[in-house]
């Protein structure tokens, strides 16, 4: 698939601004590619408009599709959320069936990928919006990895500590246990020390905030992520 060789990614949210020199910064960085998505205030017309200015470099780009009125075209890839720790069943398995009963023959798919998230910072919005249950231990966690590794057979889980520096331990037991599945992590990496902290421990790095906050110490995270592999 076409995320397999992924190790850096920079993650942005059409919701939130962005100037047109960190932009280019950005995709200029050598990172691998670009995530769009957001888990609230994402529009159509803000995700057309953001993929037209990365559209000006060559990196590559792709989207996450949390509701089929957000499924823009032009993008190289395409990921559709499954957040397993969700209270309702609609976040992981009801809205995806609602979508392809009315959209399924339009789907992309050599270019779509599922991802399986574990959201586990309960203060994240991603947190709120989806009512996840965050309070797991680290069974649950893996219970949950395994879940989506063995039996679904989801190419892609992604740990999801959305805006707070993750359990690395956790995160590596993880990336051991699965069987096919791509380990994406992301949450709280605001500097390189932190970048390669995580580097060691996933496949992908998923770098977000940052760009917003610190665009210097986000970029810096590039080289950082490429200096280490997964142990």
């Amino acid at each position: 698939m076409f995320f397999r060789a992924w190790r850096h990614v920079f993650k942005l949210d059409p919701d939130r601004d962005i100037d047109d020199r960190t932009l280019e910064r950005v995709c200029r960085s050598g990172t691998d590619a670009v995530l769009v998505g957001g888990s609230s205030g994402v529009t159509y017309d803000k995700t057309v408009g953001l993929l037209a200015r990365l559209r000006r470099h060559e990196v590559p780009c792709a989207l996450e599709i949390t509701d089929p009125s957000l499924a823009v075209p032009g993008f190289d890839g395409y990921f559709i959320p499954m957040v397993l720790n969700a209270r309702h069943r609609d976040w992981w398995i009801g809205r995806h069936a609602a979508a392809l009963k009315r959209f399924g023959r339009m789907v992309p798919w050599d270019i779509t990928a599922a991802e399986a998230y574990v959201v586990l910072n309960g203060d994240s919005a991603v947190a709120r919006v989806t009512e996840a249950e965050t309070g797991l231990d680290a069974d649950d966690v893996a219970a949950y990895c395994q879940l989506a590794d063995r039996l679904w057979r989801v190419p892609v889980v992604y740990l999801e500590y959305s805006g707070t520096f993750g359990d690395m331990e956790l995160v590596r037991r993880v990336r051991g246990m699965l069987s096919q599945a791509r380990l994406f992590y992301g949450g709280g990496i605001r500097s390189a020390e932190q970048a390669r902290e995580a580097a060691r421990a996933a496949d992908t790095v998923i770098v977000g905030n940052a760009v917003y906050d610190d665009p210097d110490a986000a970029l810096a995270t590039v080289e950082a992520v490429r200096s280490e592999t997964p142990v």
